[in-house]
């Protein structure tokens, strides 16, 4: 039990002793004092660190080296790193200075000042031979390796700053071209060789002895500096600076690296965690950085917002052993051409410079068959290109298809030659299909018979049955427009005209007055009537909407009671019944408590709808407004919400009997059941068609700030698309938790600001999505993965959907699945209209 005791109590000593050993092998110089023995690479403990000691140097172990290699590096202390060796932020290395190629030796080598002053990394002592040493033009009498805070290694006049690897460092000269350099200085290099930044502005994909241009500085101008604020310096004619996304955060450690994937990043050292995030980047889309894919024929498809795939196109399959693709079946001189939508080959970039490569040849402007044509009578034809636009641009692909890549920034069809037997599925389709909704219908008619001889009682029965038919329909029709006018004001009244079989129920105003206890509990109003709560006998509660203005032929009327009647889906209203006594009109709803949508979400200063169009059938509905106040709808409720009023809407577009139009969605015309339920609302705006992809409205429909561009252009036509418009702007106000035309008001005050522009810019350009998000969520969402994710989405879909071309934005169909997740989401085109202003 004493000799218990007696190892619990020297246990803190040992600790102090251990961890003093540990800082003693901390060096500040080397040689440090008078300990001038020379610094192995297997003494992994002993580190040159700066004087904050933020920043460290010393023998780094290389990864899969077999026997053991090490590297000389300078590193960031205190931050774990998947970049570099052991998981070090590694800045610099030791290279050789014509190459950039990092010098790596075994352990048996050392790095030791000699007695003539010099710093040498030099072999074993059965070689001597030296693999690096820095030249030191002065301070030879007291020759000492330092590292100082801003991560920079000087011995004497020698800077490590003045020879970079793969990263720069804020303040670090950064070497530029001279007027007679043919080749180009190169300013950074990646640390597989295969990138480099040359001349400080122009990024280089090396396959060979020349490389060949795939990224330029923004505005052509050179880098000339790294601010430690965040910003990047430009020279030349552009002379804005680049700006990263936490420009102005003090106390921040930033890095500029050229990737090994080729993308030219700046990293952010955020303090709580230690960690690196990147806040800015001059490649956006990985897939047109060259060399991403390698081998012939492969297609580079993104992944995420950070990843990249590569596959095959069809008719072709991974070549054995790797190294690209190559076709399933031999094609021959003849061959049948497969469309790839929005792919291109040869390089990206380079393929929209002036000299289009050795692999493709870029042809005067003429029409897709002639461009077809032009590639099937070349055998060693491969595949051709071709721009369906104005320009009407063709591609010739020569032996091979190098570097493809996919993106609808494109704007190119690229059509491949492949085997007549082919089969495979095409996965490389549009954004957009036509959705066939019209179920095919075949009619069978009955096999004539026979002709026979023509007899005189055969000449006799025709004329006598003809006779007959023709004095029936005479008398019929006689008969009919007799009882027209009967059959026709009979119909009016009854609405046989506008309702379906088994319709909704037909009440009678005293049964409706009763209900409402003479409609004294009024829950809300709109543009075309008053909403009252009432009762049924069968103790169903429901909302009358009691219509004013509907005018003489009640066409909003009858649309609305036709509309509803034959919809049926969880996420729409259900409509009971309707009076139609004399001169009252009324709808009968299912009463849905909670309200509209908008009382949620806006607070009391900005929740008014603006003017425009009419509030919801029930959008004035409240059961306990206190109650709503406190009500604080999470992001995953509001996710609910979104998918559910997405679903709705691409039922009413595409799987309705006829195509129903809503033309007025916004948060007011979305109501909320007890379990915050969606139920989309209000059909009097809505426009009815048989099955037309495009249709013509008389009047401008819907409410301000929800109105598609189409609306106010008036040769645009109008499709389902304008509703698509509405729900993207709708669901931008769901993640945001503010009105998107009172926000502009209240907080920017600009005649020319566009909500989406605003909130593009946020997420994809500053990349702060935290500053678009309700500040009532943000907290819950901060740490958590899928919800970062799940807004992340909601985003992306909104930005898809508020594009400003029609032809852009996807099916409400596809819009529902974006948010499911079910479908792959690509950054999207940043929106270029501004909202339209009052008179």
């Amino acid at each position: 039990m004493a000799m218990a005791l007696l190892r619990l109590r020297l246990l803190p000593c040992l600790l102090l002793l251990a961890l003093a050993g540990a800082q003693a092998q901390q060096m500040t110089s080397f040689p440090a004092g008078n300990d001038t023995r020379p610094w192995l690479p297997t003494e992994a403990s002993r580190v040159l660190v700066s004087p904050s000691r933020g920043m460290a140097a010393g023998f780094v172990a290389t990864e899969g080296s077999s026997p053991r290699k090490y590297r000389f590096a300078v590193w960031v202390a205190n931050v774990s790193s998947r970049a570099g060796p052991a998981g070090k932020t590694i800045i610099w290395y030791a290279h050789g200075d014509s190459d950039g190629v990092a010098l790596e030796a075994d352990g048996s080598s050392s790095l030791l000042v000699n007695a003539a002053g010099a710093l040498t990394w030099a072999g074993a002592s059965s070689t001597n031979a030296t693999i690096w040493s820095p030249t030191n033009a002065g301070n030879a009498t007291a020759p000492r390796l330092t590292l100082n805070d801003t991560g920079s290694l000087v011995f004497g006049s020698w800077s490590s700053f003045d020879h970079p690897t793969d990263t720069l460092m804020p303040g670090q000269a950064i070497p530029q071209a001279a007027n007679t350099s043919a080749g180009g200085v190169t300013t950074l290099q990646s640390a597989s060789g295969r990138y480099r930044l040359v001349n400080s502005k122009a990024l280089k994909y090396y396959s060979g002895p020349s490389g060949s241009i795939y990224a330029n500085m923004t505005g052509g101008g050179a880098l000339l500096n790294l601010s430690t604020d965040g910003e990047l310096m430009l020279g030349g004619g552009d002379t804005n600076p680049l700006i990263a996304s936490d420009k102005g955060a003090k106390g921040r450690l930033r890095r500029l690296t050229l990737d090994d994937d080729g993308n030219l990043r700046l990293y952010s050292l955020f303090p709580p965690r230690r960690e690196w995030r990147v806040v800015w980047e001059l490649v956006q889309e990985l897939c047109t950085i060259q060399g991403t894919c390698p081998g012939n024929n492969t297609i580079c498809v993104p992944k995420g917002a950070d990843g990249v795939t590569c596959v095959c196109p069809p008719g072709f399959r991974n070549r054995t052993g790797g190294g690209g693709c190559e076709a399933k079946k031999s094609v021959g001189t003849g061959g049948k051409f497969v469309r790839l939508d929005f792919v291109s080959f040869s390089g990206g970039a380079a393929a929209k410079s002036s000299d289009p490569g050795p692999f493709m040849a870029i042809q005067p402007p003429s029409n897709l068959k002639v461009c077809e044509n032009m590639c099937r009578d070349d055998p060693s034809c491969p595949a051709f290109g071709y721009k369906f636009g104005g320009d009407r641009t063709c591609r010739l692909y020569k032996t091979r298809l190098v570097d493809g890549y996919w993106s609808p920034g494109t704007e190119m069809s690229t059509f491949v030659r492949v085997a007549e037997t082919d089969n495979d599925t095409n996965p490389f389709t549009g954004v957009t299909t036509m959705i066939d909704t019209v179920c095919p219908v075949q009619l069978a008619l009955p096999v004539p018979p026979k002709q026979k001889a023509t007899t005189i009682r055969n000449i006799a029965i025709i004329t006598t049955l003809f006779a007959v038919e023709l004095l029936a329909g005479v008398l019929s029709f006689w008969a009919f427009l007799r009882k027209y006018s009967q059959y026709r004001e009979m119909a009016r009244t009854l609405g046989l005209e506008y309702l379906p079989a088994g319709g909704p129920r037909r009440f009678s105003y005293a049964e409706l007055k009763t209900a409402t206890k003479d409609f004294t509990d009024e829950v809300g109003h709109g543009a075309y009537g008053t909403v009252f709560r009432g009762e049924l006998p069968d103790r169903r509660a429901v909302a009358v909407k009691q219509l004013s203005g509907v005018g003489g032929g009640e066409a909003e009327f009858w649309a609305e009671v036709t509309i509803i009647a034959r919809m049926h889906h969880l996420n729409l209203v259900r409509m009971w019944g309707f009076c139609a006594d004399k001169d009252k009109r009324m709808l009968v709803y299912e009463y849905v408590p909670n309200g509209s949508l908008d009382k949620y979400l806006f607070s009391s200063s900005s929740s008014a709808a603006p003017s425009g169009g009419s509030g919801g059938d029930q959008g004035e509905q409240s059961s306990e407004q206190g109650q709503q106040q406190k009500v604080m709808l999470d992001l995953h409720t509001r996710y609910r919400i979104a998918l559910g009023v997405a679903r709705a809407i691409a039922y009413l577009h595409e799987e309705c009997l006829e195509w129903v139009l809503h033309c007025d969605i916004k948060p007011e015309n979305i109501l909320l059941e007890d379990d915050f339920c969606p139920k989309v609302s209000d059909f009097g705006l809505s426009k009815l068609t048989s099955k037309k992809e495009k249709v013509t409205m008389s009047r401008i429909r819907g409410t301000r700030g929800y109105m598609a561009p189409e609306w106010v252009i008036h040769r645009e036509p109008i499709t389902a698309k304008a509703d698509v418009y509405s729900f993207g702007m709708v669901l931008l106000e769901i993640v945001s938790g503010r009105r998107n035309y009172g926000f502009r008001q209240e907080s920017v005050g600009s005649e020319d600001w566009y909500f989406p522009k605003w909130a593009y810019e946020k997420v994809y350009v500053e990349r702060r999505i935290e500053d678009i998000m309700d500040p009532r969520i943000l907290l819950t969402v901060d740490d958590d993965a899928d919800s970062v994710a799940t807004v992340e989405r909601m985003v992306k879909t909104a930005m898809w959907c508020l594009q400003d071309r029609a032809d852009m934005r996807p099916s409400m169909g596809k819009v529902a699945k974006m948010l499911e997740g079910t479908v792959e989401i690509t950054d999207p085109v940043k929106p270029t209209i501004f909202c339209v202003q009052d008179d």
